[in-house]
């Protein structure tokens, strides 16, 4: 690892921090590699088949050919004729156990570039990744890439993005065929046309007579689509008055910025054709840290909107936390104040004062030391030993919380033990690094036998988490058979129940009593509500009583985690001596538990979205295999020469089905499976020794 020491002087309202994101397999890290050594920041480009890109820096990485944690990059770009501008590239994974890797990143990203295979379309992953970046309410554009390929095709996957995503294309600029390869780009804003040398060297040629009118339809097309969402283009629309590449560029910007539209390039990222003009866009119609909303958070007076203010008080959030050889980096992302090298500044996560003593920026695994950060920035803080994702750091004298990062449920678990006793100890410091890093990396305990137990999003997830404890802790591990993530919800609503605790043989004494219900809610989480009047459970108790209603959840009748339970405290008692908070948290406890058994509760299984690539002589095998697991058929979609499937199947009957893919369709399908939702398990066990 290499550092140094470079400041930046460009000003906030030319930053631009950006994911790139994608189905697996669609070119995202190839993309990102040729960005970065477009704008200077690499001086070659490294092939993800060879092992040897910049952002998939870990061993595991490049010998799987995959992105697994998301890595920031800085570049600097400047578009022909412009001013420099600072771009924060993060590369996110494809693969759907690693989602979490996205989730975090579009927390805290301005916008994102959505990478699709000029092949194969909108797929699966794609579907899920423009949806999340919809609900962060992230500003998207669209990169059509390996339009080199046989069988490309940008109009069919311009409008797969219409029908599949709901999404309004805005195509600004046309792919050039000649023979077999894309050898340049129609720019429909600009009127000209991007050609590119087998280098992947680029010329700009300004339409002649002929090229305006062979492209003109399409241009009146675009500003068509675009004055239907932005009135200022509107109207220069309606009053027939010229429209140049200034107007068209603003009103796309505005568009995008406003979630309208999304502007929608194709390129051939292996080829380097098509590169520059996509930068050119990020810089054009993508935000910058000073366009974005204001965020929501919460202080003991309320919630507070936090501007992208850098004379404001300091408000961060971690989003990331890696565990290098030479220490641990918590990646931030700063909304407003600044962040100095020295400052002592509050951590949510620990609800204390701790001083910064390194920043840094980062580039994959190199990282550029830096005196302070502002509002905008996306810095890493190195040597916080026990920084956890989704902590909030804020001015002492102004301390808040920033919404955290959600996780997806684990859905599945191995269990784990070490080939060596002498490696136990190794074996806990090694989950502990991995699941601070990964809030969907999950570590118990099976309260039946002892043994430890790993929860991750999928069979990738876990073999990945095994692989590094091997390498980057020197654990040889034994895994056991795989466990299902199942859960538990109240059965139906069980009316007043009592928890008493008391104890009041001499002495010291012990009493509490708490009266409460619980309902299901059919919702993916609990919910706690205190109705109590008059005192009856003295305020100082009252969060003692909530902890104790949420520990009693962990674990239901069945030996499952409890959702869907919403608890009502409704009457209570305390004594004037023997009350405390431990007698209250177990009053709750028994409480909730109680009521608990008297509803009686569902098992809720994980099932999986099954999606299914086929050559048509397969998908009559196929759909028989997925019925016979017990999958519902969602989709079935014919194209010319493949079948796509879509079946929600429950992840415990999936068991074998990679094998039984390859087996059914000699070799020629292929799947992702990912995580759908929960749903009441067709076989209702009575308790987790069943399982």
């Amino acid at each position: 690892m290499s550092t140094t020491t470079r400041e930046t002087t460009i000003p906030v309202d030319r930053w631009r921090n950006l994911g790139i994101i994608a189905h697996v397999d669609a070119g995202k890290t190839t993309l990102t590699e040729r960005l970065l050594y477009k704008t200077g920041t690499i001086h070659r480009t490294g092939e993800v088949h060879d092992g040897a890109t910049t952002t998939d820096h870990m061993e595991l990485e490049r010998e799987r050919g995959i992105t697994i944690g998301a890595a920031a990059v800085r570049a600097n770009w400047t578009p022909e004729g412009g001013q420099p501008h600072r771009l924060t590239l993060i590369d996110t994974p494809g693969h759907i156990d690693f989602a979490i890797e996205v989730e975090r990143s579009l927390r805290v990203l301005d916008g994102a570039v959505t990478v699709f295979s000029g092949v194969a379309g909108v797929q699966p992953q794609s579907e899920t990744v423009w949806h999340q970046a919809r609900r962060h309410g992230v500003p998207l554009m669209a990169f059509i890439n390996k339009m080199d390929r046989p069988g490309a095709d940008f109009d069919a996957v311009v409008a797969q993005m219409r029908d599949k995503l709901g999404a309004n294309p805005w195509v600004v600029a046309r792919p050039v065929i000649e023979g077999e390869h894309m050898t340049g780009l129609v720019d429909l804003v600009g009127e000209r046309t991007w050609r590119f040398d087998d280098a992947g060297t680029p010329s700009i040629h300004p339409w002649d007579d002929a090229e305006h009118a062979i492209h003109a339809g399409a241009r009146a097309e675009l500003v068509a689509a675009v004055a239907d969402r932005d009135e200022v283009l509107a109207e220069l629309w309606l009053a027939d008055q010229p429209i140049d590449a200034a107007a068209l560029t603003a009103a796309l910007r505005r568009g995008t910025l406003a979630r309208a539209g999304s502007p929608v390039l194709p390129g051939s990222a292996f080829r380097n054709v098509g590169i520059e003009p996509l930068l050119d866009a990020f810089v054009a119609y993508l935000p910058s840290p000073l366009d974005r909303p204001a965020v929501v958070a919460h202080t003991d007076s309320g919630d507070v909107m936090i501007a992208p203010d850098a004379n404001a008080p300091l408000a961060a959030l971690v989003f990331k936390v890696v565990n290098q050889a030479h220490g641990p980096l918590a990646f931030v992302r700063v909304y407003s104040g600044r962040l100095h090298v020295g400052d002592a500044v509050w951590r949510s996560g620990t609800d204390r004062v701790q001083r910064v003593g390194r920043l840094a920026v980062v580039r994959a695994e190199d990282t550029e030391a830096v005196e302070a950060a502002e509002a905008g920035d996306i810095v890493a803080i190195a040597g916080w030993k026990d920084v956890a994702t989704g902590e909030t750091l804020a001015d002492s004298h102004h301390p808040l919380r920033l919404e955290t990062i959600q996780a997806q449920p684990a859905v599945l678990s191995w269990r784990l033990s070490p080939e060596r006793s002498a490696d136990l100890l190794k074996l806990g410091n090694g989950l502990a690094r991995l699941a601070q890093e990964d809030p969907s990396f999950r570590v118990g305990t099976d309260p039946d036998t002892g043994e430890t137990l790993v929860w991750g999003m999928g069979e990738l997830h876990l073999e990945v988490m095994v692989e590094r404890l091997r390498r980057e802790w020197g654990v040889q591990v034994r895994t056991g058979s795989p466990r299902v993530a199942y859960q538990e919800t109240p059965a139906s609503a069980s009316g007043s129940m009592e928890g008493k605790v008391a104890k009041q043989t001499g002495g010291s004494g012990q009493y509490a009593r708490v009266v409460l219900s619980v309902t299901p809610t059919g919702e993916d989480s609990n919910r706690f509500e205190d109705k109590t009047t008059g005192g009856v459970i003295p305020k100082q108790f009252q969060p003692a009583v909530e902890k104790g209603v949420l520990s009693a959840l962990i674990e239901g009748p069945r030996g499952y985690p409890v959702v869907g339970a919403h608890v009502v405290v409704t009457d209570g008692q305390a004594h004037a001596v023997d009350s405390n908070e431990m007698a209250f948290h177990r009053a709750a406890q028994i409480g909730v538990k109680a009521a608990l058994e008297a509803t009686g509760t569902v098992l809720l299984e994980p099932v999986m979205r099954v999606s299914v690539s086929s050559p048509g002589s397969a998908v009559g095998d196929l759909l028989g295999d997925l019925q016979r697991r017990g999958g519902q058929i969602v989709n079935l979609t014919d194209t010319q020469e493949r079948t796509e499937i879509e079946a929600d199947v429950p992840l415990a009957q999936l068991e074998g089905y990679s094998t039984a893919l390859r087996s059914l369709s000699q070799g020629r399908a292929s799947a992702t499976v990912a995580f759908h939702a929960y749903r009441p398990a067709a076989v209702q066990e009575a308790s987790r020794k069943l399982a």
